[in-house]
């Protein structure tokens, strides 16, 4: 897969982002907005778009934390247990809001078209990003045909940005994974938004994956599950193929 390092304007700067192509670069219709965990851009998120694009999209990884300069980069397995590290991860965390990701995304959109990606995109969030990738198809409906979090928090919390007050605006076909205990999206969230989703006339499935632990997904995690990031991505590809073909 070849990878293209590019630059995308927004209203608050220029985010840096990667952006991969299957070999057969201008058979790349159909498009992929890949929502970063917390720790940011980096080989492991690389490993993954490079399978998204073997599968004949054009990916997107932006690093949504660019208003912050230069960071990192961070070991996943040990950022939030020293204190330097976990406290300029938390402030950027918190500095990001979802109303930044939501303006940014118009921006991602942009990008992808202006690379000749002008078919449908569909959106996978990590932890932080499966909000994200959430509330890019609320507000960007036309585009998104499909969304997808897995260990993503806050999906259905008391805060005002939670993606679940914007399901009646998603157009997309909706899939949640969830790790088997996760303290960021606990069974009340759950219920909540299924509930939404459900009220919305979304098509969409939340699937437990029990024993799985927050994070599973992501090669270089501590609690990385070989046997669970293949059953994810069982689920990816299918959600994809189904609904960006």
């Amino acid at each position: 897969m070849a990878k293209q390092d590019i630059q995308i304007k927004t209203k608050d700067g220029v985010a840096k982002a990667g952006l991969f192509r299957p070999a057969a670069a201008s058979s790349a219709k159909a498009g992929v907005i890949l929502y970063m965990d917390a720790f940011g851009p980096r080989p492991a998120l690389d490993a993954m778009a490079e399978r998204l694009a073997g599968d004949g999209y054009a990916v997107l990884v932006p690093d949504l934390f660019y208003r912050f300069g230069a960071y990192g980069p961070f070991d996943a397995k040990t950022a939030f247990t020293e204190e330097k590290s976990k406290a300029a991860l938390m402030a950027m965390v918190g500095g990001t809001t979802q109303e930044m990701t939501i303006s940014d995304s118009g921006a991602f959109l942009d990008a992808l078209a202006a690379e000749g990606v002008t078919g449908p995109i569909g959106t996978v969030g990590y932890c932080m990003g499966g909000a994200r990738a959430l509330n890019a198809a609320a507000v960007y409906p036309d585009r998104i045909k499909a969304a997808a979090s897995f260990h993503g928090g806050n999906l259905a919390s008391d805060a005002a940005d939670s993606p679940h007050h914007k399901a009646a605006a998603i157009k997309a076909r909706v899939y949640i994974g969830m790790a088997g205990v996760d303290r960021s999206f606990p069974p009340e969230q759950s219920t909540r938004l299924a509930e939404a989703l459900r009220v919305a006339e979304i098509d969409h499935a939340i699937e437990n994956y029990v024993g799985m632990a927050h994070g599973w997904c992501v090669s270089d995690h501590g609690v990385y599950d070989a046997a669970g990031a293949e059953r994810h991505w069982e689920r990816l590809t299918t959600l994809f193929a189904e609904t960006l073909a």
